[in-house]
């Protein structure tokens, strides 16, 4: 049976998923994550790496209940957009699971924290995939 997670696609992503690292725009101040090869704010190609903070807050989220192939044994998967600390308003989102929590205590607006989590495992002895999930914080730093 062939792979159908590419090894060459996981260890190209290997920065961007398990440390957050963004990109910044030097032109505008944007913050982006994914990162992309252009800003998507001003088109500026001058960007420079930025490691994300690890927290942040769920600005919303969903519960998917008929989730595909590979996942069915996570159901119900609960998918959050979480914008992450840094004290900017063109603060990066991030498009990830949570983890480590009931989907009936999610609420909008609450603190969590990433962690990295197995995604995927590729057949019995296949490429495993890792990335980052968000969870509740456990106790936030004294400021």
């Amino acid at each position: 049976m062939p792979l159908s997670i590419s090894p060459a696609r996981v260890w190209r992503e290997r920065e961007p998923r398990y440390r957050l690292v963004g990109k910044r725009c030097k032109k505008c101040g944007a913050i982006i994550y994914p990162p992309r090869p252009a800003c998507p704010h001003c088109g500026s190609r001058d960007l420079e790496d930025v490691e994300l903070p690890r927290t942040g807050t769920v600005e919303t989220y969903t519960i998917i209940y008929t989730v595909m192939d590979g996942f069915r044994h996570k159901a119900p998967l609960p998918i959050a957009i979480v914008r992450l600390d840094n004290g900017l308003d063109n603060g990066a989102r991030v498009l990830a699971p949570l983890t480590d929590i009931d989907p009936e205590e999610i609420k909008t607006g609450m603190r969590v924290e990433a962690v990295l989590r197995r995604i995927k495992q590729d057949g019995e002895h296949g490429l495993i995939a890792y990335g980052v999930a968000f969870r509740p914080v456990l106790s936030e730093p004294r400021k």
